[in-house]
């Protein structure tokens, strides 16, 4: 009898500290918590002002790769973060959304100023020099490649579709693939907003 007491108090104790913890969070996209890449970045946004990754802790963010010409990943995904501030409400104030330029011969600082806040205002549009691009997207582990137009100017840019998450103390933890639609990036942000 003393032993099932025991036994029983036990079982108890453990089932209150339980309750005490959050249960670990469940994503719907892949997660990459942990893992030791994509830790920043040395970019202009398109106001002008240096931008780095610590300049946003305390928020959560949200990091895509395109360019303003890009016919269809860029403006969909584009139109999904801003679906996906709709739906966040007042938490959406705790999120940014950066918009960081593979082609930064043709987006100026002018053209990403008008770009990439016609989807939202708080959205940021990042650029630097072609070798200060092509260092951020090594370390994101981004592809980009120009693919060859009718004139020198017209070409396309075949680039990574998918965005990067990062926690409000700026680590990584999410990749978010294209065309999935703002639910699952909601139900991810909720959680890291938590």
């Amino acid at each position: 009898m003393k032993k099932l007491l025991t036994l029983l108090l036990l079982s108890l104790s453990m089932l209150l500290a339980a309750c005490g913890q959050k249960p670990p969070m469940e994503f719907k996209n892949t997660d990459l918590t942990g893992l030791d890449y994509a830790k920043g970045f040395n970019l202009t946004d398109h106001t002008g002002k240096a931008r780095t990754l610590a300049d946003f802790k305390g928020k959560a963010v949200v990091v895509f790769f395109g360019y303003t010409q890009c016919p269809d990943v860029c403006p969909t995904t584009m139109a999904e973060m801003a679906a996906v501030m709709q739906q966040l409400g007042p938490q959406a104030e705790q999120v940014q959304v950066l918009f960081v330029t593979v082609d930064p011969e043709r987006d100026t600082q002018a053209l990403l100023a008008e770009y990439v806040p016609a989807f939202d205002k708080r959205f940021l549009g990042l650029y630097g020099t072609p070798a200060q691009t092509l260092e951020v997207a090594k370390e994101f582990k981004v592809f980009f490649a120009k693919v060859p137009g009718k004139t020198a100017g017209s070409y396309t840019v075949d680039h990574t579709a998918g965005s990067y998450v990062f926690d409000k103390e700026g680590k990584l933890r999410l990749f978010v693939r294209h065309g999935l639609g703002p639910g699952p990036i909601v139900h991810d942000l909720k959680q890291l907003l938590s």
